[in-house]
């Protein structure tokens, strides 16, 4: 296991997290091999190894090769070839369900809007069902910063009960849209039946495991930086993000799922707040003896697919009081994730 993975991991099991709830438990998770879901899959798998809580893990994927082998041949894993927007029947229990399976990449939403709003809308309606069938103990439904659009003027935070605007006309909306109507579900669930639904709104993550191909920018930076190019932006970089490393994330997660109770939390690190060229300002920076640069590139008309917000980051004080704190800086949580992806690729070759 790559080393960086593997400090993170016990780093994240490390937390005060009420992990004995997961004691002797099924618990599915869809979306298993994506960032969010693989680091969701290898802390139950962890649990096992380390405190032999026999946990039984369901990993629902459309594609089993993209889990590791090693994942793969575990008996305490039990790989579920399912698409989500298609009904869910499992037998056995399922006590836990993980609902991570949602297209991240701009460039799937922009090309794909269709299959974008289906897998966050009937794929949670399916989840869901799948959960009230089965009794259930909890219910996680990961979301995002996007269901809270384009903040008022000069609105800097968004707390969980504060919203701004999103046009549902534009096709780029199929994945706040979808994300929204999908958090509906899971309060008519809980009203209606008494699930017990989580909904945890994450910031921008990255970390291990992200595709540096997926065309956000921070996968393109990351790109750059890893093939020793110059970082190049195609617009002023103006837009403000916060940015939290994966680790800091999933622990955040599996807190909401375990130890909380209310239903719906942000996970941001408001300490990760920068704009765009100040993150490219920081990539460049992380290994300064390369030489690279910020260059600008700006196009006539601007760029299509990214998501229209400038200002508007989350608040997690609400999570904060819970006990969940982010460790990881922007520049440290970069910074890992190159290690990461430098390791993977010296495996490669070995």
């Amino acid at each position: 296991m790559n080393r960086v993975f593997r400090e993170d991991l016990e780093t994240i099991i490390g937390e005060d997290i009420p992990w004995e709830k997961l004691k002797g438990r099924t618990v599915l998770i869809t979306g298993a091999s994506g960032m969010i879901g693989i680091y969701m899959l290898n802390i139950l798998t962890m649990l096992n190894d380390k405190r032999d809580y026999g946990i039984r893990v369901l990993a629902m994927l459309r594609n089993a090769s993209k889990l590791p082998r090693k994942i793969r041949a575990r008996k305490d894993v039990e790989i579920v070839i399912r698409d989500v927007t298609e009904a869910i029947e499992l037998p056995g229990d399922v006590h836990y369900v993980i609902h991570a399976a949602s297209p991240a990449s701009p460039l799937i939403m922009q090309n794909q809007p269709v299959e974008t709003i289906a897998a966050n809308t009937l794929g949670t309606f399916n989840t869901l069902r799948l959960a009230k069938e089965k009794g259930a103990e909890g219910y996680l439904f990961i979301s995002s910063r996007e269901v809270y659009g384009q903040p008022e003027e000069g609105q800097e935070f968004f707390d969980e009960d504060t919203y701004g605007f999103v046009d549902q006309l534009n096709p780029r909306s199929c994945y706040s849209e979808g994300k929204k109507a999908a958090e509906t579900m899971c309060v008519c669930y809980h009203e209606e039946y008494g699930l017990n639904t989580k909904i945890a709104r994450l910031a921008h993550t990255y970390g291990p495991g992200m595709s540096i191909y997926d065309g956000r920018v921070q996968a393109d930076f990351l790109k750059n930086v890893f093939y020793k190019e110059d970082i190049v932006l195609k617009s002023e970089g103006t837009a403000v993000r916060t940015y939290t490393y994966i680790a800091d994330a999933v622990a955040g997660l599996y807190r909401i799922l375990l130890g909380t109770e209310d239903m719906v939390y942000n996970i941001g690190n408001e300490d990760g707040k920068v704009s765009i060229r100040e993150l490219a300002e920081i990539m460049v920076d992380i290994y300064p003896e390369r030489g690279l640069k910020l260059v600008f590139d700006i196009p006539e008309g601007g760029t299509k697919g990214t998501a229209p917000y400038t200002l508007g980051i989350l608040s997690s004080g609400k999570l904060r009081k819970t006990g969940w704190s982010p460790k990881y800086s922007v520049k440290e949580g970069f910074k890992r994730t190159l290690e990461y992806l430098e390791i993977e690729e010296e495996e490669k070759h070995e």
